[in-house]
């Protein structure tokens, strides 16, 4: 590959050529927009726990994606979705088996937190093997996807996985960039797909005091930036984006969609669930990524927040989009509202969303906010059209670990 023959000589242009995305709005990128521009959501009482409101993704089948394969048993849901995404970005990106042999390829995946569903028998610690397939460990393992795609896409370049919590995903993105930018590969597959709709997960997230429950009307249990919010609320999917040096994508006649221009990570060191109050790690990663894009804070015109619906989190990103735009607020977005909480897979489902708006001219509203927790942020309020070219995306995950990623319309 030509990006390999003088790696660090200069930094290259990194676009965007093809998305892949499963999610709770649509399967595509025309079915997502009828969903925004109608209000049509998919948010439901939890099948286990009608206090819980959780949105799925309806009507998925795997196969619709990929055809059938052998190793399918071995994938659990999220990583069923991280699959489909995968296959549909590498249909949309009309390659040659050939041309993506050496890509990239980087994922952010979670844990598989069904262990009741999946191991039904356990008893006083024992495990009831007898039922068990033989790699039953695979669908517990966060590189399985990596692996099957790897499989079916004929796959072998540089490959990553992140188990960085919520950032997962956009942190995967962020790292795929980085390796084309500074000419180690020449494109890459790079998202996430998760599912935290199971029993365990769910009760896993009530212990933790950080759902929305209490039943009532679905469709308004999402509220982020509100301030009656009382929790997020657990979605699933998968979004996968091809990125792709610019040069690269321009001697194959790929259609550019987009393109990212700067990337910024941190931790908080201060709490395991918790986000600093101040947003201090938070803003730490997007001063980051603002440098890597050779951007200042006026030139952003829309942020597509990490917005939880969480107390915590929503006072901590208000504070610091006050205090990083100050005087020059951008337009801001909280996609959760839509689809909930992807956990891992939430940064590349809203990097996609993001692309697919930013393509369309639109801004969607925040759903669900009546009283917002600040009264200077430029919130949208109600959607529309709207031509924008910067886009930051951020999202904090549980132990304070934050990524920023900034993408643009493209320029030629």
């Amino acid at each position: 590959m030509k990006g390999l023959a003088n790696p660090m000589s200069t930094f290259r242009r990194v676009v965007i050529t093809a998305l892949g995305v499963i999610s709770p709005l649509g399967n595509s990128a025309e079915q997502i927009m009828t969903s925004l521009r109608s209000g049509r959501v998919s948010f439901a009482a939890s099948a286990s726990d009608p206090q819980v409101i959780v949105a799925p993704v309806r009507d998925f089948e795997l196969g619709a994606f990929t055809g059938s394969f052998k190793e399918r048993r071995y994938l659990n849901r999220g990583a069923q979705f991280t699959v489909a995404a995968a296959m549909a970005a590498v249909g949309n990106a009309s390659l040659r088996r050939e041309q993506i042999t050496g890509a990239g390829l980087f994922l952010g995946a979670g844990p598989n937190m069904d262990m009741g569903g999946e191991i039904p028998e356990i008893r006083q610690g024992e495990i009831q093997h007898d039922t068990l397939m033989a790699l039953w460990i695979l669908r517990f393992l966060p590189n399985t996807a990596a692996s099957v795609i790897s499989i079916l896409a004929g796959i072998r370049g540089d490959n990553l996985t992140v188990t960085s919590a919520c950032s997962s995903s956009l942190q995967a993105i962020g790292e795929a960039f980085h390796k084309i930018r500074d000419g180690y590969l020449d494109l890459a597959l790079a998202g996430g797909g998760d599912s935290r709709l199971t029993p365990g997960a769910i009760l896993a997230y009530r212990k933790a005091r950080a759902l929305y429950e209490g039943g009532g009307n679905p469709g308004e249990a999402s509220r982020p930036f509100d301030n009656g919010r009382r929790g997020f609320v657990p979605g699933e999917g998968g979004a996968v984006l091809l990125l792709e040096e610019l040069e690269h994508a321009r001697s194959r006649g790929a259609a550019i969609i987009g393109e990212v221009r700067g990337f910024g990570a941190s931790l908080d060191g201060y709490n395991v669930t918790a986000p600093e109050p101040e947003g201090r790690g938070g803003q730490m990663a997007l001063e980051k990524a603002l440098a890597d894009a050779g951007l200042v804070p006026g030139d952003v015109d829309v942020v597509s927040t990490h917005g939880t619906g969480t107390l915590l989190n929503d006072r901590m990103e208000a504070a610091l989009i006050e205090r990083v735009y100050a005087d020059q607020l951008p337009r801001i977005l909280a996609f959760k509202s839509w689809i909930g909480h992807l956990s891992t897979a939430c940064g590349a489902m809203e990097t996609a969303l993001s692309i697919i708006c930013m393509q369309n001219d639109y801004l969607p509203e925040i759903r669900n906010l009546r009283d917002a927790c600040s009264p200077v942020i430029p919130f949208v309020r109600e959607g529309g059209k709207r031509s924008t070219s910067t886009w930051v995306i951020e999202n904090f995950g549980f132990g304070g670990q934050n990524a920023v990623l900034i993408v643009k319309r493209y320029a030629p």
